[in-house]
């Protein structure tokens, strides 16, 4: 995994914090650093400091994200507010902890997105096709024949969500915990409004879907996409 942290003493203490734990630690000092370290080595995880010189740690997400990369992101960061959390969620980070935290905590999450970037690894899924949309999940992009849809960052992962679980069911939990995580704090309302935004551009009528179908008291399942 790779800590980006530019602190020399934050830094030491994780490495040696994660180390101790058996874990294969490298280690970046600013954003630039961080983007093209990941580019090189493909870390299973990233530590990623909100902080830090030449690059931020929300830009340094999003251009992660940008060029395809699906390792799982943990951000940390003194900065705790809500809106801060929601950035960093919405640049692409899959979790957000804010300092001080206890190392106990931290090797909690740590566990939990190895084990979701597992589970994504064995379901990789590039390119899907649905109610005669064609979604690129690298390149992060979507079209309608030759006309471009726009999806939203968050549409994507619940549409990827949705085609990984190859006809099963994805709880409203399951969203909230893989595409908005546990630093946030929405509800199972907002999940319902992205799966109406979704059907706006994948299905022919919204209203009567034949692709995104919700599964009473349990979620939503996809129907139809290869």
């Amino acid at each position: 995994m790779l800590i980006a942290e530019d602190e020399f003493a934050m830094r030491t203490v994780l490495q040696d914090l994660l180390e101790g734990q058996g874990y294969r630690v490298i280690v970046a000092a600013d954003g630039e650093e961080v983007v093209a370290r990941v580019g090189r080595e493909k870390p299973d995880l990233i530590l990623l400091d909100v902080m830090m010189p030449k690059l931020d740690g929300f830009r340094a997400c999003a251009a992660l994200r940008r060029a395809g990369e699906r390792a799982p992101v943990l951000m940390l960061t003194a900065r705790g507010g809500v809106g801060d959390r929601v950035e960093g969620l919405d640049a692409g980070a899959d979790d957000y902890l804010p300092k001080p935290f206890s190392k106990a905590e931290l090797l909690a999450r740590v566990r939990a997105l190895l084990r979701r970037g597992e589970r994504r690894a064995a379901r990789a899924l590039d390119v899907l096709r649905v109610g005669g949309v064609e979604v690129d999940f690298v390149e992060m992009k979507a079209r309608r024949g030759r006309r471009a849809l726009h999806f939203a960052p968050k549409e994507f992962a619940m549409l990827r969500l949705l085609a990984e679980a190859d006809g099963g069911v994805v709880t409203r939990e399951q969203f909230l915990d893989a595409v908005w995580g546990y630093g946030s704090f929405p509800t199972t309302r907002t999940v319902d409004n992205h799966i109406g935004k979704l059907r706006s551009k994948l299905e022919p009528d919204p209203r009567a879907p034949r692709h995104v179908l919700t599964v009473f008291g349990a979620g939503y399942r996809l129907e139809g996409g290869g």
